[in-house]
């Protein structure tokens, strides 16, 4: 084997591009001021990992696609709805799944959950943890429950010991806590660098690949809310799974960004408690709990994540500006769509909004920007400028153009119902989502082509 030789090489760390002289901009991601300076081996070594030979056999002879056969075994159910909801099901046989959220926002309290059901089926788990002792782990389950022996704890960061643990307990799911402590002899780098997060990844697919085995990656986020690491990171993984919300307030959203066995709109909504996290079965009713009454500024909208439709309080306050510069705030939707909407009223109703300052809220903590708010946040905007209330058991969705006119949305008979389940009589639609709809009993179905009807309503 030809000895290893020692390099220095620049890496971005947003995209993992790779570069002999440092560069003030990358060009691949065309960011400013990522790259660092790592030392690596030029010369690998000659053997290969044994988790490539799975059984003695190579499998590199191709098959048909007719060849193959699908089981409902193979997806694992993990018992907790929302999370198999947004997995598509269940965890697919040697998938590798990345977690990310905020610091203390609950992702190894939700794997853990999911190892605990597990391990009640007879499944067995494997728990690798870089990060926390044996004592910690155990102080955080018995919040949770009792475990089954089938749930085996491992303190470890050498993927090379790590992966003859696997290959040697040969568990169905393993859970890695978290991937910026692990590390590779063969990667000089220090863990948690670019390097050693990459290479630490694709060690880890091999295994999930070769062995069938199902793998659940942990990974920390960066300030702007991405998984830390090279962004080639979410493209070697199957599914990638965010957390958000506010660490600090009770409920938990978890979102599917990427998923290649299922759709990647769906969310699960979990609340925090002592024993862990609990599912939210009735998202709407959870979101809307506490919206004042009879306040002006408030309007109750429907949309769709995935296949499931979610009602959601959109708050709006507009009042004088005392400054030549009016102040515009948004939370929890795009700030640009709404001085857009803004622009439509001005010029489609004409509501003077150019001396009046702004803050848009989604109540709740959630991050929606699905078009169908439009039509939501114009109403809210013109009920807290002219001080007037809607109605309180009114929903509203549908899409606003820049000529004023509201356009049609997908699913509107799926919102509507959503609406009718939590007792809402009225809904101010798209004329032409009206039309194709057939009567609903119990709800007074309002269409409207324009946003001047939508204002003319209040």
């Amino acid at each position: 084997m030809a000895k290893a030789k020692m390099t220095t090489v620049f890496f971005c760390q947003k995209c993992g591009h790779e570069s002999s002289k440092w560069m003030g901009q990358c060009p691949g991601c065309k960011e400013w001021n990522t790259f660092v300076e790592e030392t690596v081996r030029t010369a690998k070594p000659s053997v290969g990992r044994n988790v490539q030979m799975v059984g003695g056999t190579k499998q590199s002879e191709p098959s048909s696609l007719s060849s193959i056969m699908m089981q409902d075994e193979d997806k694992i159910v993990t018992h907790i709805e929302e999370l198999d909801r947004v997995l598509g099901g269940g965890i697919v046989s040697g998938s590798l799944t990345l977690v990310g959220g905020d610091p203390g926002i609950g992702k190894s309290t939700l794997l853990l959950q999911v190892c605990k059901n597990l391990a009640d089926d007879k499944r067995k788990v494997l728990y690798i943890s870089g990060e926390e002792s044996l004592k910690q782990i155990k102080l955080r389950a018995m919040r949770i429950g009792e475990f089954q022996d089938e749930l085996l704890l491992l303190c470890e960061t050498n993927l090379l010991v790590i992966e003859e643990t696997i290959q040697r307990v040969k568990p169905e799911v393993v859970v890695i806590d978290s991937i910026q402590t692990m590390f590779d002899e063969n990667v000089s780098a220090a863990p948690g660098s670019v390097s050693q997060v990459r290479e630490s990844t694709g060690i880890l697919l091999q295994i999930a690949k070769g062995l069938g085995v199902s793998v659940f990656i942990v990974g920390h986020v960066t300030k702007e809310g991405t998984v830390a690491g090279p962004r080639v990171l979410e493209h070697m993984v199957d599914t990638v799974l965010y957390f958000e919300g506010d660490r600090h307030a009770s409920y938990r959203i978890l979102r599917g960004v990427k998923n290649r066995f299922g759709s990647t709109n769906e969310i699960g909504v979990f609340e925090m408690r002592k024993e862990g996290l609990v599912e939210v079965k009735n998202p709407s009713e959870f979101m809307l709990n506490g919206k004042p009454e009879g306040a002006s500024g408030s309007v109750v909208v429907c949309s769709m994540e995935g296949t499931r439709p979610i009602l959601i309080e959109i708050q709006a306050l507009v009042c004088q500006s005392n400054f030549g510069i009016p102040r515009r705030q948004t939370t929890g939707t795009d700030f640009n769509r709404v001085n857009l909407l803004m622009a439509v009223l001005e010029k489609r109703v004409g509501i003077q909004m150019s001396g009046c300052d702004a803050y848009v809220n989604i109540a709740g903590g959630m991050k929606i920007n699905e078009p169908a708010l439009d039509l939501g946040m114009v109403m809210a905007i013109a009920s807290s400028y002219k001080n007037r209330a809607v109605d309180e058991k009114t929903v509203v969705f549908g899409e606003v153009g820049l000529s004023g006119e509201v356009r049609a949305v997908s699913m509107a008979e799926q919102r509507v119902l959503e609406a009718k389940k939590l007792g809402f009589t009225t809904c101010i639609l798209p004329e032409i989502c009206k039309d194709g709809m057939k009567g609903i009993d119990g709800m007074k179905l309002i269409g409207v082509k324009s946003v001047q009807e939508a204002i003319d309503l209040i």
